[in-house]
Order: structure tokens, then C-alpha cells, then sequence
């Protein structure tokens, strides 16, 4: 009866083994997962939202150099008019490069050089 006793307690201490190292591999399994996979989606989520900003942000600038055109060509009367029509495109585009040169002014700055 002991040889009974003692053979059930040595399996059961086994499976109980074999539990704990299954629960331990379960464990580092779903803890490697939310230290790598979550980070990666974080940083996921905050590249979308910048790609998506920028390109409102460049769709806008497009619309109100457009804006700024429409209105040299139609609001200065004659003054652009005939051999001097490029000049309110010639200001707008400087206008563009200008508007650029600014926001990779603040860009650089804001990462302190370090690009």
C-alpha cells in the first residue's frame, strides 16, 4: 500500500511539474508578446497619425498658394497682365519655397541637428 501511495504522490508532483513549467512558458510567451508586439503598434499608430497630418498639412499649403494665385490674377486688376502674367507665379512659388525652407528650419531645430 505504501509502494501505492508513494507512486501516486511522485506522478502527481511530476504532472504538477510539468503545469508549472507549461504556465511558465505561457507566461514569458504572453509577456514577450505585450513588450514587443505593443510598443511596435504604438509606434505604428503615431507614424500613421503623422503621415496623415502631413499630408493635410500639404494639401492645405497647396490650396492656399492656389488661393494666393486666384487672388494676384484676379484682384490686382491690370497690373499682371500681358508680358508680366508670370509674376504672380513667380510669387508663389517663392512664396512655397519660402513656406518649405521655414518648416525644415523648425524641424532641424526642434531635433536639435540631429536629423
Amino acid at each position: 500500500m505504501a509502494d501505492k501511495k508513494s507512486a501516486k504522490d511522485e506522478k502527481t508532483s511530476l504532472s504538477g511539474l510539468t503545469g508549472d513549467v507549461k504556465e511558465l512558458v505561457d507566461m514569458l510567451k504572453a509577456y514577450a508578446r505585450q513588450e514587443t508586439l505593443g510598443p511596435f503598434r504604438d509606434v505604428g499608430r503615431f507614424i500613421a497619425m503623422g503621415v496623415a497630418g502631413s499630408v493635410f498639412l500639404a494639401i492645405g499649403a497647396l490650396l492656399m498658394l492656389l488661393a494666393g494665385l486666384r487672388a494676384l490674377q484676379t484682384e490686382t486688376g491690370s497690373w499682371f497682365t500681358g508680358s508680366l502674367s508670370w509674376i504672380p507665379y513667380f510669387i508663389m512659388m517663392f512664396a512655397g519655397i519660402l513656406v518649405m525652407a521655414l518648416s525644415a528650419r523648425a524641424i532641424v531645430k526642434s531635433s536639435g541637428g540631429n536629423a
